[in-house]
């Protein structure tokens, strides 16, 4: 298995991740500043493009009963952008509670109050990247 670049989009800030050689492990990479759904698509390509991913994860809000709302059609658009300029397979994965599990890893990891107010969007994103990992890892139906 080759890397794994996962993002979590926003409307603001976007995550972004990766996976280590062996598609076990993820970390955060860092954090995009929102421009353009074209401009998002090229930067993230790129990045994933140097990292040698071999594929594309982005985080797929869904609302609390499951279903695509706002946020996920406008992660599902940026999808579609990805697909449209890249030839590595780009997967949507739902990120539910993503950036809660996030918040909760930094208070776990005694980050204190001051420093909570950093973004965690990069964080966000390996969390939905360890996700998936942990699910294809134990055999489980990728999206």
């Amino acid at each position: 298995m080759s890397k794994v670049l996962a993002v979590d989009p926003g409307e603001v800030r976007i995550g972004i991740a990766i996976s280590d050689e062996t598609g076990t492990l993820a970390r955060p990479l860092t954090i995009l500043r929102h421009v353009s759904r074209s401009d998002d698509a090229r930067r993230i390509v790129e990045l994933a493009q140097q990292a040698e991913a071999g594929a594309i994860v982005v985080g797929l809000p869904l609302d609390a009963q499951g279903e695509v709302g706002p946020k996920a059609r406008s992660a599902l658009r940026l999808v579609e952008a990805l697909r449209a300029i890249c030839q590595m397979p780009v997967i949507p994965w739902d990120e539910s509670f993503s950036s809660q599990k996030a918040a909760e890893i930094r208070i776990q990891a005694g980050v204190r109050r001051r420093t909570r107010a950093k973004p965690i969007d990069d964080l966000a994103a390996a969390v939905i990247l360890q996700d998936y990992l942990d699910r294809q890892q134990a055999g489980g139906e990728l999206a």
